[in-house]
């Protein structure tokens, strides 16, 4: 059975009366908390630390992850909506968000259940803001060409080297970081859980993005940093199965933050259309308009069956890797394309920081490039059609 569920200019079916109530409130957060600091907040580059402190209190951080250690337990399709809601306030807050549950994946999913219970609780109650590392500055679509190497000492191993285009950057409490500890290919790449307050661990100055400001991403310099025995997160050497793994769950989270950014630039060009006037009327009532927003939204509805699918595929425990490949690539490439036809709706005024559609645009971009680029989507794809592995 499915509950209907109507948001501001979205109606949802979810599958409890409590996913109908979470989305109601995520709504409502995001009006009231996020859409009312995001234009300074971005304006500034400023990152919003208190507002995952807020989100740890309301349960937004643990929503995928068990109630035993403070989650809130609920399937992969109403969390990805959760997110789009979140990223239709506050793009930055939503990838923020994405990105924290890509960093308690590895924990969650293949911790020991000590792990789980030390490290879970904080992590999704908002004293935790987690990073994950992976990509190099020469291993970025090739994740097992990585070379920052943990060299095994007394009691734990010792990690040396550098991690580009991480989220959180600087700022995180701690690190789901991939390195490698032999030199067998991806067989020879560990997980490690990376405290923050390391001694030798620092970060670059943030990168100097177009968008997606208030989201901050840096190089992670790892000089020689000690990492406890009891951080490693899984099986010596069986880190890239966790790597693709969260991967897989991560497309999806930036094909809900997509749709929440494609759908928050329809909103805006609909108001727009209906309250602007020529010729004596408004101009929605024009065929090249009319027909410019139905495609727009024709496309935002499209890209939310695709995730949302890709979503209950996981929570069925089907494979789902192609499908949330699909969804990555379906849904930011037609971010790209509503954000970009919304600024045409407004013409002049939307090629101007006085609304909000041109900042949509220049953040729109960046979601064809994280967690695999677009072209790496396609050959995931490709690769799955002919019978190959869907990563």
């Amino acid at each position: 059975m499915t509950y209907p569920w109507k948001g501001a200019s979205v109606t949802r079916l979810l599958p409890t009366p409590e996913s109908v109530e979470l989305l109601a409130m995520v709504e409502e957060f995001g009006a009231d908390l996020l859409a009312t600091q995001v234009d300074d907040a971005e304006a500034q580059s400023r990152f919003p630390r208190e507002v995952f402190t807020i989100m740890g209190d309301l349960g937004l951080l643990g929503l995928p992850f068990d109630e035993e250690y403070g989650g809130g337990q609920q399937p992969y399709e109403v969390v990805m909506q959760s997110l789009e809601e979140v990223a239709r306030a506050w793009l930055s807050v939503g990838v923020s968000l994405s990105v924290h549950y890509l960093s308690c994946f590895a924990v969650a999913n293949f911790g020991t259940q000590e792990q789980r219970a030390q490290w879970l609780p904080d992590m999704v109650g908002g004293g935790l803001l987690g990073a994950y590392c992976l990509s190099e500055s020469h291993s970025g679509s090739d994740a097992a060409a990585l070379a920052t190497r943990a060299t095994p000492v007394d009691g734990g191993f010792r990690v040396t080297g550098t991690k580009s285009w991480i989220t959180h950057g600087g700022r995180a409490d701690f690190y789901s970081a991939m390195v490698r500890t032999s030199d067998d290919g991806a067989r020879g790449i560990s997980c490690l859980l990376v405290e923050g307050t390391s001694p030798g661990l620092s970060s670059a100055p943030p990168e100097r993005k177009m968008g997606a400001t208030s989201s901050p991403t840096a190089q992670v310099i790892f000089d020689d940093v000690f990492v406890p025995s009891e951080r490693i997160v899984g099986p010596l050497g069986g880190g890239f199965p966790v790597a693709l793994a969260a991967l897989d769950a991560g497309r999806l989270g930036i094909a809900a933050c997509a749709v929440g950014l494609a759908q928050a630039a329809l909103d805006a060009a609909v108001a727009y259309a209906g309250e602007r006037r020529q010729f004596g009327r408004p101009i929605a009532e024009f065929q090249g308009v009319a027909f410019l927003l139905a495609d727009m939204a024709t496309a935002v509805a499209s890209a939310r069956a695709q995730y949302v699918h890709a979503s209950r595929l996981k929570d069925a425990g089907l494979p789902f890797g192609t499908q949330a490949a699909m969804a990555k690539l379906y849904a930011t490439d037609a971010a790209m394309r509503v954000t970009t036809d919304a600024i045409q709706v407004l013409g002049g005024a939307g090629y101007t920081k006085d609304f909000p559609v041109e900042r949509y645009f220049r953040e729109a971009k960046a979601l064809q490039i994280v967690e695999g680029t677009n072209q790496i989507q396609r050959m995931v794809i490709g690769r799955a059609l002919q019978g190959g592995s869907a990563r």
